[in-house]
């Protein structure tokens, strides 16, 4: 059962992925692969910086617990780490892509459509088990969803997309238990650094020029990736995969709401009941979890007799 502190974690994280459209808009006209390349990069000497001069100890006791396991089970934890950071570049840059040249809104329909998918894959790959009013949660949530991606089978590709990556790229967190979590991430983002330098001078035109840019990236790195991505993954130390999945609905929310009142995209009474039918799943699944723990707290004050 996770503490008070984990679950504010994780509602914090998604508060701020759910307004990330404020600073990445900003920088549409700018290629996708730009504004990753950059992201990625600062990300790194960021992460770098904090690990350097705050997270000696943490490091080397990360390092040990590396080096004292079976030679197996680190080649397996080196390949689950690669892969998570690819998994981490493919959903940044299809983030990215989806926010500026398709619409918010579909992002928001990929991250409602993400917590399904880490439910089903935490119950399928993780074995945790699901309740029965937590299946009803799903259920309702994969209604909500079909109902979202009516009539736009595009939009729902892409979030479907969206959503399995990161969906997949939680999930992958749990083998890093016990590490530092600030260098698991260093990790990743060094992983897609690597892997994306050669392809992005193989094929960028020319870098950036305007000051702006630089500046929303940097205000990207800061507080629309390490410090969420920090949040999240101490959320995840403490809480099931499968709740922190559902409350990242969270994030959707407030996205969808942007999109309409404050970006002007339109929508229709569908899409509204359709959100509202996901919302709904969000309470129906964390119910029960939340009622259990003030009934434990209950006894636990109740004075004996």
């Amino acid at each position: 059962m996770g503490k008070p502190r984990h679950y504010l974690a994780a509602i914090s994280a998604y508060i701020i992925w759910g307004m990330f459209s404020l600073v990445l808009r900003p920088i549409k006209d700018h290629a996708p692969i730009d504004i990753l390349y950059y992201r990625i990069v600062c990300c790194l000497a960021l992460a770098f910086f904090v690990l350097i001069l705050f997270r000696k100890e943490s490091v080397r006791d990360s390092r040990d617990q590396f080096r004292a396991l079976p030679p197996g089970q680190r080649v397996r934890l080196v390949g689950w780490n690669l892969l998570a950071g690819v998994l981490l570049t493919a959903n940044w840059f299809l983030f990215i892509y989806v926010m500026n040249y398709v619409s918010v809104k579909a992002t928001s329909l990929a991250y409602l459509v993400c917590p399904i998918l880490t439910a089903l894959l935490a119950f399928l790959l993780l074995k945790e088990p699901m309740k029965k009013v937590q299946w009803v949660a799903l259920a309702m949530g994969v209604t909500g969803c079909i109902i979202l991606a009516f009539g736009h089978l595009y939009d729902l590709v892409l979030a479907v997309l969206v959503g399995f990556s990161y969906a997949l790229y939680l999930i992958l967190q749990r083998k890093n238990k016990g590490y530092d979590r600030l260098l698991v991430l260093f990790v990743h983002i060094l992983i897609s650094v690597v892997g994306m330098t050669p392809y992005y001078f193989a094929t960028a035109a020319s870098a950036p020029v305007d000051t702006s840019f630089y500046l929303f990236v940097l205000a990207i790195a800061v507080f629309f990736t390490l410090v969420p991505m920090l949040l999240n993954l101490f959320a995840l130390s403490g809480i099931r995969s499968g709740t922190v999945g559902m409350l990242m609905n969270i994030n959707p929310i407030i996205a969808f709401s942007l999109s309409v009142f404050y970006f002007g995209e339109k929508a229709d009474a569908m899409q509204y009941l359709g959100y509202g039918i996901i919302f709904g799943s969000v309470v129906v699944f964390n119910w029960k979890i939340e009622s259990r723990k003030v009934e434990k707290s209950e006894k636990t004050r109740r004075p004996s007799v």
